[in-house]
């Protein structure tokens, strides 16, 4: 890769993303810590205001912008093979707007390229979820980004039932089974349950019940219970 294809792609990745550490972007990019740390200097010399020094991360300064962006079409093909993989496993809200957001990328493609990533030869049959697995899905998504408390009632491998108050943290999706990772207020631990295994969901209402980020209580700390040690820097940057 150029260095001036290198250096668009460090400010890519760092515009994407609250926080960029510079093991993640030599990962993504493939060159040393070395290289990613003279790559930011220079940027920052042309003057683009990129924040933060190395051991913290890196962000953008507000307000900066660059041009709109032009897909290969290989990246054009990508989105597709997403988009058409979401309507089928995904809820019905982000499946919809999924299929908007390619809708305006497709739009402004070169010719060539959005014939090749039309025909791809990549389909996912409506065969996924269940509607009321898509439907339950839909609110603990949004639930979990809202930190809004939930009422489930669930059914466990054994078929026993139990009622539980959780603050749902983050979906998981293993194929063909989505996951919710939560905190249980009710056996005051963190918990997996299966989303076809949720025979009612409820949003809580009123006074307490929402939730912030607590230390021992949050979607980082529940990684650290279930990921190994060598895996956890991934995670971590992706969190």
């Amino acid at each position: 890769m150029r260095r001036a294809d290198r250096l668009f792609q460090i400010v890519q990745l760092i515009r994407g993303r609250r926080l960029s550490t510079a093991a993640l972007l030599a990962q993504r990019l493939e060159v040393s810590l070395r290289t990613v740390y003279r790559d930011i200097a220079q940027l920052q010399h042309q003057g683009v205001p990129i924040e933060g020094e190395a051991g913290v991360g890196y962000r953008l300064g507000v307000g900066f912008e660059l041009p709109p962006l032009m897909f290969s079409q290989d990246e054009a093909k990508a989105l597709v093979a997403s988009v058409r993989m979401a309507q089928a496993w995904q809820d019905p809200a982000l499946a919809q707007a999924a299929e908007v957001a390619l809708g305006k990328i497709l739009s402004v493609l070169p010719t060539a390229a959005r014939v090749a990533a039309q025909s791809l030869a990549v389909y996912a049959p409506p065969a996924g979820l269940e509607p009321t697995v898509q439907r339950t899905l839909q609110i603990v998504r949004e639930a979990a980004q809202a930190h809004r408390k939930l009422a489930v009632h669930y059914r466990d491998v054994n078929e026993q039932s139990s009622q539980r108050t959780l603050r749902p943290l983050g979906c998981f999706y293993w194929g063909k089974v989505w996951t919710l990772a939560a905190w249980c207020e009710t056996r005051h631990a963190f918990r997996s349950f299966r989303m076809d295994r949720m025979a009612q969901v409820e949003l809580l209402e009123g006074a307490g019940t929402t939730f912030r980020d607590e230390p021992g209580k949050n979607l980082a700390d529940f990684l650290r219970t279930v990921i190994p040690a060598s895996a956890q820097a991934k995670w971590s940057n992706e969190v």
